[in-house]
C-alpha cells in the first residue's frame, strides 16, 4: 500500500470515528441518518473520489475509493457505508461511463460535493434478480417520455435528489432489448417517495418505496441509447460486485478483531474464553477463512483495475466473501453468547446487517448460475 493510500485511510478513519461512530447508535433507532452527513463526506472529499477532475472529482484510483468502503465496513457502519458505495460507486459511474457531457456536468460535481445524493431504481415488487420481468413503463410523448410504474427496496430513496430509474420502453421486445434508463430529479411531478421501508438490519440507512404516475422527462434525461439500458447495467454489475466483495471481506476483519479482544477479557469457568480450545479453533477457522478471502478480493482489484475482470471472477468474488461474512458473523456472534443477541453490542449489529449482502447485487443463487456457465461452457 502506496503511502498515500495509507494517509488517505487514517484520514477517513479520523472522519468515521469523529463523524459517525458517536451518533451511530442514534441513527440506528431513528433508522435514518441525517441529510447533512451527505455535506460533511463531500467537504472530506469522501464521495466519488474516482471521478476526473474535470466533473470536480479528485481523479483518485479505484482503490481510494474501496479504502473507504473498506474503513466504514470495518468500522461495523455498513448502513453508512452501503449507500455511500450505491451514490459514489454505481450512480456515479453509470454517468460517468454512459452519460452525455451536458449530464456529466449537471451531476458529477454536485455528487462529489454532497449537495446531490444520486439512487438507481431498478427492483420492482414483482421483479428483483429477474430485471428482464420490469413492468415500470416509458411511453414517448412527443420530445418527452412519460414513466408510469413503482419500485421497491431503493437505497438512498428518502434522501436522493435524482434518481436513474429503469424502465421498458420496448414493450414487444424482450426485457434485454426493451429497457431504457432515465434520470428523474426530484421535485418532477408525477415522483413520489414511499415509506422509509423497516428492515431487519442495516437500520439507518434508508431504503424506500418509490411512485411515478405520468412523471415527464425530456427525451435528454435518457442515460445511455433508448432501449439498450440492459447493456449499461450488465455493464456495470463488475464493479458493483467486487464492490460488495470487498465490503464483506473488511467487515469480517473488524469482527474479528472486536472478537478477539472480546474473548480475551470475557471469563467462563474462571478463565478467559480465549484459553478455551473451542475458542481458538473457532478463531483460528475464522481467520483462515477471511484472510483467503482477503487474497481473492486483492486479485480481484488488480484484474479489474487492468481491464480483465471478468463476470465468472467477480460472480466467485461476490458470493464467496458474502457467504464467508455469514459464517464469520455466526461464528463471532456465537462467541459472545447471550451478549451477542444484545443490540448493545456491535456483533448482533454486524450480524443482522451481513444477511443482505447474499441478496442484493445479485444473489448467491444466480451468482452460482453465472459461474456455473463458465463451467460448462454455456
Amino acid at each position: 500500500m502506496s503511502e498515500e493510500l495509507a494517509l488517505f485511510r487514517d484520514n477517513v478513519k479520523r472522519f468515521v470515528d469523529t463523524e459517525v461512530l458517536p451518533h451511530y447508535q442514534l441513527w440506528e433507532k431513528a433508522e435514518i441518518f441525517p441529510r447533512e452527513l451527505w455535506n460533511k463526506l463531500g467537504e472530506q472529499g469522501l464521495l466519488a473520489v474516482d471521478i476526473p477532475e474535470a466533473y470536480g472529482g479528485y481523479g483518485a484510483n479505484f482503490l481510494f475509493s474501496m479504502a473507504i468502503q473498506e474503513t466504514f465496513a470495518r468500522a461495523n457502519c455498513a448502513a453508512v457505508g452501503g449507500p455511500m458505495a450505491v451514490h459514489s460507486d454505481i450512480v456515479a459511474h453509470y454517468l460517468l461511463n454512459k452519460g452525455t457531457e451536458a449530464q456529466k456536468q449537471h451531476f458529477l460535481p454536485r455528487m462529489v460535493s454532497g449537495e446531490c445524493v444520486g439512487a438507481v431504481a431498478m427492483t420492482e415488487p414483482g421483479a428483483g434478480s429477474d430485471l428482464q420481468g420490469i413492468r415500470t413503463s416509458a411511453r414517448r410523448d412527443g420530445d418527452d417520455y412519460l414513466i408510469n410504474g413503482s419500485k421497491t427496496f431503493i437505497t438512498n430513496g428518502q434522501h436522493c435528489d435524482f434518481v436513474i430509474v429503469v424502465a421498458r420502453t420496448n414493450t414487444t421486445a424482450p426485457g434485454s432489448k426493451g429497457t431504457t434508463l432515465f434520470l428523474v430529479e426530484a421535485g418532477t411531478p408525477g415522483f413520489q417517495r414511499g415509506r422509509n421501508l423497516e428492515k431487519i438490519g442495516l437500520h439507518a440507512s434508508d431504503t424506500s418505496e418509490l411512485f411515478f404516475e405520468d412523471v415527464r422527462v425530456p427525451a435528454t434525461a435518457i442515460l445511455g441509447e433508448v432501449d439498450r439500458g440492459f447493456a449499461v447495467l450488465m455493464g456495470e454489475l463488475q464493479r458493483e460486485r467486487l464492490t460488495l466483495a470487498i465490503g464483506a471481506v473488511a467487515a469480517a476483519e473488524g469482527l474479528l478483531a472486536d472478537t478477539v479482544e472480546y474473548v480475551k477479557e470475557r471469563k467462563a469457568f474462571g478463565a478467559p474464553l480465549a484459553s478455551l480450545q473451542n475458542t481458538r479453533f473457532k478463531l483460528a477457522e475464522a481467520a483462515t477463512d477471511v484472510r483467503v478471502h482477503r487474497a481473492f478480493v486483492d486479485e480481484c482489484k488488480a484484474l479489474f483495475m487492468a481491464g480483465e475482470l471478468d463476470v465468472p471472477t467477480v460472480s466467485m468474488a461476490k458470493v464467496a466473501c458474502t457467504e464467508m461474512q455469514g459464517r464469520v458473523a455466526d461464528t463471532c456472534l456465537q462467541l459472545y453468547g447471550g451478549y451477542g443477541y444484545m443490540r448493545e453490542y456491535g456483533v448482533s449489529r454486524a450480524y443482522v446487517d451481513a444477511r443482505v449482502q447474499r441478496i442484493y447485487g445479485g444473489t448467491s443463487e444466480i451468482m452460482k448460475e453465472l459461474i456455473s456457465r463458465s463451467v460448462l461452457g454455456k
